[in-house]
């Protein structure tokens, strides 16, 4: 009995003591609980006022009250009610070493902000200023600098679902072009033929076929020329036939020239295209105009770079799934501004052991390695005992739809051209918009 009492007690004891500190707390007011961000409302007003640069033409244009005044109607449409606002434009000048500023025009719609207000910065720049980003051309400080990308009009592509080689290879020229001393379309594969025998097929500046880059844009398939590459291309003795030879003779071509050979997606070298050479051959899903190599194919090409015989058999490849981007190809993104997805799916990942088998020596990850497998990398070929690069491979082994950013952005992380912004700091180019918020009315 005296126990059930003693609990009967407490709970009377508690109950009091939370009725008691519940009358005489005193809870926060509810803007100090859920406080606006100013300084984040002040940013975003002034990136909405100048989405059509109408913020900085009127910043530039002090003596014009009626733009000053459709400002203030924009800029009060533009905030809460309860919210005044401070809004000044600084000239920025330089001087002993420091950029300083000067207030040459402000506006407001209270005569004082609160005890409590933030503020947000906007850099503007005047109509006749262009600020430009100018790139490094590779090759300019040393030998190459040619681009040659596969735009072969007669050869098909696989595996490069939803495009067309010739689309691909537009896309690549905007991207890369920029970058290369010079950038040539290969309209056709007699053209590549050219080029494979070292001849020039241009009257453009700077064309170095040697220590060029050349863009297979047609996916798993290869365009090969006809007459020389698909007589001396042909091996009769292996699989009934098979154009496995040509991939070593391509190889052999990227040692012999230092050619830097990318492959935009999937199992390299599995196919060869020439669309009247094969005009009745299809690769047994419709896509006439090619033969199929299989996997002898990408091992000839490194048994070709590789200096070694050509020797009919097998390479392999991988399928770990979901791979993600390197970390230095991650920052590239950034410095570049190129943004593929960080993440993709590989179903033809070459295996680490060609490092070993071929002299290779991974200069770039563009993917992460996953369980001894590559999904995409640069290669760069080297002799063992010599320091010199005979030739360099780009191989991205990802599923189908081909993904250009990354085979932009893995030559541009290969061979890092440096980028040079122009520098506008001369007085009356910029002027700084200063946005001061505060908030009134109740709680």
């Amino acid at each position: 009995m005296m126990r059930t009492i003693e609990i009967f007690l407490v709970i009377i004891i508690i109950t009091g003591a939370f009725i008691v500190s519940s009358f005489f707390a005193v809870l926060p007011s509810p803007r100090q609980v859920s406080p606006l961000n100013l300084r984040r409302l002040a940013l975003t007003t002034l990136q909405t006022l100048d989405v059509d640069h109408d913020l900085s033409e009127t910043v530039f244009n002090e003596s014009d009250n009626l733009a000053w005044g459709q400002l203030q109607i924009a800029l009060s449409a533009c905030l809460p009610p309860n919210i005044v606002y401070n809004l000044t434009a600084y000239e920025v000048s330089s001087g002993s070493g420091t950029e300083l500023y000067h207030p040459i025009k402000s506006i407001s719609n209270a005569e004082s902000l609160g005890i409590a207000s933030d503020a947000g910065s906007y850099l503007v720049a005047s109509s006749n200023v262009t600020f430009n980003v100018i790139p490094e051309k590779i090759g300019e400080h040393g030998g190459g600098g040619t681009l040659y990308i596969l735009n072969c009009s007669d050869a098909n592509g696989w595996w490069i679902t939803g495009y067309t080689a010739q689309k691909l290879a537009e896309d690549l020229y905007d991207l890369l072009s920029p970058y290369f001393q010079t950038t040539i379309m290969v309209q056709n594969t007699t053209q590549l033929g050219q080029i494979l025998n070292g001849t020039e097929i241009s009257d453009l500046p700077h064309e170095n076929v040697t220590n060029a880059v050349i863009i297979n844009t047609l996916g798993e398939a290869v365009p090969i020329p006809a007459g020389y590459y698909t007589n001396e291309g042909f091996d009769p003795y292996h699989d009934d036939g098979t154009y496995a030879k040509y991939c070593h003779i391509l190889g052999q071509k990227v040692r012999e020239y230092n050619w830097t050979w990318a492959s935009i997606v999937g199992w390299p070298f599995y196919y060869v295209s020439n669309a009247v050479t094969f005009a009745s051959s299809q690769n047994s899903w419709g896509i006439y105009g090619m033969v199929k190599v299989d996997k002898p194919g990408l091992q000839a090409f490194l048994q070709g770079l590789d200096n070694q015989a050509y020797d009919y058999s097998n390479s392999e490849t991988s399928s770990p799934g979901v791979v993600h981007l390197s970390q230095e190809v991650s920052d590239y993104c950034n410095y570049y501004g190129i943004y593929p997805s960080p993440y993709q799916t590989s179903t033809r990942a070459l295996k680490t052991s060609i490092s070993d088998n071929f002299n290779l020596t991974v200069a770039l990850y563009i993917f992460n390695e996953v369980d001894n497998s590559i999904p995409g990398a640069v290669y760069k070929h080297i002799f063992k005992g010599d320091d010199k690069i005979t030739g360099s491979l780009l191989a991205l082994g990802l599923t189908r739809t081909p993904d250009i950013r990354l085979t932009a952005l893995g030559l541009l992380s290969y061979y890092k051209p440096r980028l040079y912004h122009s520098d506008y700091t001369a007085v009356g180019t910029s002027r700084l918009v200063v946005l001061q918020l505060g908030q009134v009315g109740g709680v």
